[in-house]
């Protein structure tokens, strides 16, 4: 059953869920529920001053406002469509509205039964509607674009008291730079609804959003050869490259850049796609003009992954028209064969003791910098691609775990010695954010940074 837009929660429940916020935001531990929403908390009282009794609802622009925000996303929001109408075709029973917004947390696209028009606008759940964490508090879709990643906060999770009855979940889609350009976000005003059953939007509502992201970077690199690597293990999103006809790297989506320490700098000069992965550039002699599955070696490692390759779209015409190009550029990282197998050579040798110990040295002098395979390489005076296979030999890691754990290693010194605020920690030992430190921190030792931090204290 739907809380009418008049209700309000009874003031014994407003008072005791400021207190709790309060509480929190001062420095109490987060009971059960509320850890992944403590920092927003934290954040939302002492950085923004926002008043967690405020009963102010949140603020709706109007055409005029609204029209400078929607103009520069027409493009995203063309691509969004479908996804946003499959991801609304599954959720709508259940009462909830679709919302997409910018990177300031306005709604520049909307999807909810017009009969309860009135209901969204009072919640603040509607075209127009803005929803930054600087002034709403902690909400699904401020706080996935503070922490730039998927948030769920369910009813008294929220940091206003005025939101208690609403359950949202925020999924950021990343540009084809691998910088943060919306959110999608689901939202429901429901009083009785649970939080195992509001916990299944958070996947549905990732999923869409990166199918979303998927179309985006197909669509702006269809001129180029397009391969999406699979993840490791299930799950996880998996990565796009868009490789050219000299078989150099043009393109990564953003779990790509992260994996194989890929930036700007690196694709302009034109990073070849071999100095990653053991080549093969048969893969780019197919005369196919649909996908195909392939497995690629990672360079230096028995590490071997499925991948499917879709040839550049060929220029509309006639007989080759919009259907066409919506085929080339739909979703399909979740279709990529696993059964492609290819044998991994055993590789062998390993670098010297003072290659070793250079690039450990530049390593620890320049953690906090972005460091990337050639810098490495240069470092040990080899080629990237005999780099990357010796270092595996010498240290039992690729490279780029080999990082990941120093600058893990780091953060854990930080966290014992200092009273730094976990996101600052993160950009001292090299991390994107704070939820690029939690994620590589919590799969190396078991437990979130704060976790880590009041269990040596």
């Amino acid at each position: 059953m739907r809380l009418s837009a008049r209700s309000a929660s009874s003031l014994g429940a407003i008072v005791g869920h400021a207190e709790h916020v309060c509480s929190v935001a001062e420095g109490a531990t987060p009971p059960p529920g509320i850890e992944l929403v403590s920092s927003s908390w934290q954040r939302s009282a002492k950085k923004y001053g926002l008043d967690p009794v405020d009963r102010k609802a949140p603020r709706i622009l109007t055409p005029a406002e609204l029209k400078h925000f929607r103009e520069p996303l027409d493009k995203l929001t063309l691509s969004a469509q479908e996804g946003i109408d499959e991801l609304y075709r599954v959720v709508r029973e259940a009462g909830y509205a679709i919302l997409l917004c910018d990177r300031s947390g306005v709604v520049v696209a909307h999807r909810g039964e017009d009969t309860q028009a009135s209901e969204f606008k009072y919640w603040g759940t509607w075209l127009g509607g803005v929803w930054s964490e600087e002034l709403e508090g902690t909400n699904g879709i401020g706080t996935c674009i503070i922490e730039e990643r998927p948030v769920t906060v369910h009813r008294t999770q929220h940091f206003r008291s005025r939101h208690i009855n609403l359950s949202c979940s925020g999924a950021p889609i990343f540009g084809v730079d691998g910088r943060l350009i919306a959110v999608l976000d689901v939202s429901a005003i429901d009083p009785e609804l649970s939080e195992r059953a509001h916990a299944l939007t958070g996947a549905l509502t990732s999923r869409s959003a990166c199918a979303i992201e998927e179309r985006v970077f197909r669509e702006h690199f269809r001129r180029e050869w397009i391969v999406a690597v699979a993840p490791p293990e299930g799950g996880a999103p998996g990565m796009l490259l868009a490789i050219d006809g000299n078989q150099r790297i043009m393109g990564a989506n953003r779990l790509a850049r992260m994996s194989l320490m890929l930036d700007d700098r690196g694709l302009s000069a034109g990073t070849s796609l071999w100095s990653i992965f053991d080549r093969n550039a048969d893969i780019f002699r197919r005369q196919d003009r649909t996908d195909f599955s392939v497995r690629l070696l990672f360079a230096g490692s028995n590490d071997s992954r499925p991948a499917l390759v879709t040839p550049p779209d060929r220029p509309v015409t006639a007989s080759n028209n919009r259907m066409s190009h919506d085929l080339h550029t739909r979703p399909r990282l979740g279709s990529i064969d696993v059964s492609t197998v290819l044998p991994a050579p055993q590789a062998w040798g390993g670098l010297s003791p003072g290659a070793m110990r250079r690039v450990r040295e530049y390593v620890e002098v320049h953690l906090a910098e972005t460091i990337d395979l050639s810098m490495l390489a240069g470092v040990a005076g080899l080629s990237v691609h005999h780099f990357a296979r010796q270092f595996k030999q010498s240290a039992g890691l690729t490279p780029h775990a080999y990082l990941t754990q120093m600058r893990v290693e780091r953060a854990q010194e930080m966290l014992i010695r200092t009273d730094l605020p976990l996101a600052e920690i993160a950009f001292a030992v090299g991390f994107f954010d704070q939820g690029h430190l939690a994620r590589h921190f919590r799969h190396l030792l078991g437990k979130t940074p704060r976790e880590f931090r009041w269990s040596e204290r």
